[in-house]
């Protein structure tokens, strides 16, 4: 018996099988090889077409067929972890009205202090543990003020993981959680949020049907089926924002736990029992996938939008030719401080942490005689270590005080010189564990499909691979603190 997870990610599609015995994977695919567009038509924009998620899930499934090591008609759930906050609008015939506003675009920044100030900063804080920010909910009101006649033809609105899971099974659904993620939810009346349905004047019909997370969001359609070689009517019962699934694949369920991920995005994200916020909303608040009315269980969410992207930025134009191995073991050979060359990377959309500020990305101080290749390649990995250390400190100040972090052995954590500078600057030991999203969403599919118990079922063999522990904290301390003062210039 084995299950699907599905993973809609910004640069690709990533699909896992799993095993339901020994809860490992026994086959991956990944869809398009090369990453895929980010349309920016303006600065700060960010949009992707769903039809084209769809197309590559479609081609990362059948990829993954051709694997001999199981039979794909004994799949028996599916689960969806997606790139988070993105707006899908559909019309009664679910037709896609135009591409999707993804995390990372810009646009909505000042509609959303708008209803900030309108609902009042202590009500929006407490009820949504947020401000409408530049979310899903505000990036909805964008579309309603510029683009009349498309928001006229919308019926339902969705997130990239809903939309994903209509193709397959022709339902719409979401989810507390999924609501939480695009500030809908008033977290202390446990109900859609009508401060701020009325506040854009939104109709609550737009909202599709809320379901558990945990649960069948539909089935197979057999003409899917029939498409994909898998079996029509098996459920899709699990669907997910990146984050916390990528927390729920490192078994991080219980308050105090804490997961990181270093992929498109970086992302710090701790487990609490509280309905916590921070007053400056610069790091978030949403509903855990254990979330329940009953057990309030949230994640607090650091998001840093230029880690990954900010290497890839790099490669693409220093080292096109080089594979990231070969860039990670060039970095390793320049030492520690990069000589003196500075990395801020912030170019990829306003940043919450900073205030949702768009700085831009900065490379400092270089020098033409000294600075190399390998400097520039370490200095990047450097200066995105760095900025997750900025953005712990502000979760340290909002109460969270992790003693071990754990991460997936993937991404900018496949770079031993990244790996050791997060630790090192951070001063917390992460532990490393093969799990990526695409296996978390299978798991999570078993879950919800009652294939496993609960969610302790699911990991039973979940083992740790590798724990790295501060080396040269001393030593990065007053390198960090040179590049923090360059930063609150900056700003």
């Amino acid at each position: 018996m084995y299950l699907l997870g599905i993973d809609v990610g910004t640069s690709s599609i990533k699909v896992a099988v799993v095993d339901v015995n020994t809860q490992q994977c026994v086959a991956t695919a990944q869809y398009p090889d090369q990453e895929t567009e980010i349309k920016s038509i303006k600065n700060g924009w960010a949009e992707q077409s769903p039809m084209e998620w769809w197309q590559n899930v479609q081609q990362a499934i059948l990829k993954a067929n051709t694997n001999t090591n199981f039979d794909p008609k004994e799949i028996k759930a599916i689960g969806i972890a997606y790139q988070m906050h993105g707006l899908v609008i559909v019309d009664k015939t679910q037709q896609v009205l135009r591409d999707s506003i993804i995390w990372c675009d810009s646009r909505a920044v000042e509609i959303g202090e708008s209803a900030f100030e309108a609902i009042g900063h202590e009500k929006s804080l407490s009820h949504l543990l947020n401000s409408p920010g530049n979310f899903t909910a505000s990036k909805l009101a964008w579309v309603k003020e510029n683009e009349p006649e498309v928001f006229a033809q919308i019926d339902k609105i969705m997130l990239p993981g809903d939309f994903i899971s209509m193709k397959l099974t022709g339902s719409i659904t979401t989810s507390i959680p999924a609501l939480s993620e695009g500030i809908f939810w008033d977290f202390q009346n446990d109900e859609i949020s009508g401060d701020l349905m009325d506040h854009y004047g939104f109709d609550e019909n737009l909202i599709p049907e809320i379901k558990p997370l945990f649960s069948s969001h539909g089935k197979l359609l057999e003409e899917i089926a029939i498409l994909l070689g898998l079996t029509a009517g098996i459920p899709v019962s699990y669907k997910s924002g990146d984050q916390p699934n990528n927390a729920l694949s490192l078994n991080v369920f219980k308050p105090g736990e804490v997961a990181a991920t270093a992929g498109t995005s970086g992302v710090i994200y701790g487990v609490s029992d509280e309905l916590t916020y921070d007053q400056e909303s610069r790091v978030n608040t949403f509903a855990h996938v254990t979330y329940t009315k009953e057990k309030k269980h949230t994640g607090v969410l650091l998001c840093i939008n230029g880690t990954g992207s900010m290497y890839r930025w790099a490669k693409h134009n220093f080292a096109p030719q080089a594979s990231y191995p070969e860039l990670n073991k060039l970095a390793a050979t320049s030492p520690i401080g990069s000589k003196g060359l500075k990395v801020l990377p912030f170019g990829n959309g306003a940043e919450r942490m900073l205030n949702n500020k768009y700085t831009g990305g900065q490379v400092l101080g270089i020098d033409l005689n000294l600075h190399q290749q390998a400097d520039i390649f370490r200095a990047v990995q450097e200066g995105i270590a760095f900025s997750f250390r900025y953005g712990l400190d502000i979760l340290r100040e909002n109460g969270m005080q992790p003693k071990v972090i754990r991460a997936g052995r993937a991404n900018l954590f496949l770079s031993e010189v990244f790996a050791q500078t997060f630790v090192d600057v951070t001063g917390i030991p992460v532990e490393l564990y093969e799990n990526d999203g695409s296996v978390g969403a299978a798991l999570g599919a078993g879950i919800g499909a009652g294939i496993f118990k609960n969610a302790e079922d699911a990991f039973t063999q979940h083992q740790v691979i590798k724990t790295l522990n501060p080396q040269h904290s001393e030593q990065y301390e007053s390198i960090y603190q040179e590049w923090k003062e360059i930063l609150i210039k900056l700003l």
